[in-house]
């Protein structure tokens, strides 16, 4: 009975284990049959496995397995959905590291570049401080000198004025 009614239902399985699931079938057939006998023995009660049952429990099999198969067959589509991203994201992954290498050797070369400028900037800048001295130097040495000849005018102006008394009694008596 159970390989009239299986045998084209789909089971995703060799012939060989279908065939088995067969024989399972009807060995559970047979073992609730001897079951009622020891009921009856027991109770003396009596029940049936009737061909109504057993087709109930081919046709309760048969749901189970399709439930059981949609939420596998969900499971392997999210799975191999899961697996393309991993692909996706492993092929980013590498892409992104290549461009990171690349970017490192452009750093590099940047970051060198750049101690070059600042080996040079810091080079010129004290050869900058090193002028500024030196015209710090010469600057001090004329503020000096101008100082003194401050004094000197001072000092000049000073005799100019304590002669001007004489030099305009001498400009009023040539005339």
């Amino acid at each position: 009975v159970a390989q009239h009614f299986l045998v084209s239902y789909h089971i995703e399985c060799t012939d060989e284990v279908k065939q088995s699931v067969v024989n399972t079938m009807g060995t559970f057939q047979d073992i609730v049959a001897e079951k009622c006998v020891e009921y009856f023995e027991r109770y003396r009660r009596r029940t049936f496995v009737t061909p109504k049952s057993y087709l109930s429990f081919i046709g309760g099999y048969k749901a189970i397995y399709k439930e059981k198969f949609v939420n596998v067959r969900s499971l392997s589509e999210r799975m191999r959905t899961g697996l393309a991203k991993l692909m996706e994201a492993e092929v980013s992954v590498n892409q992104l590291s290549e461009e990171l290498v690349m970017k490192e050797k452009h750093l590099a070369v940047a970051s060198k570049k750049a101690d070059e400028v600042l080996l040079e900037v810091t080079m010129k800048a004290q050869a900058a401080e090193k002028v500024k001295m030196q015209v710090q130097k010469v600057k001090d040495k004329a503020q000096a000198i101008v100082d003194d000849i401050a004094i000197d005018k001072a000092a000049a102006e000073e005799k100019l004025e304590a002669a001007r008394p004489a030099l305009e009694e001498a400009e009023a008596a040539l005339q």
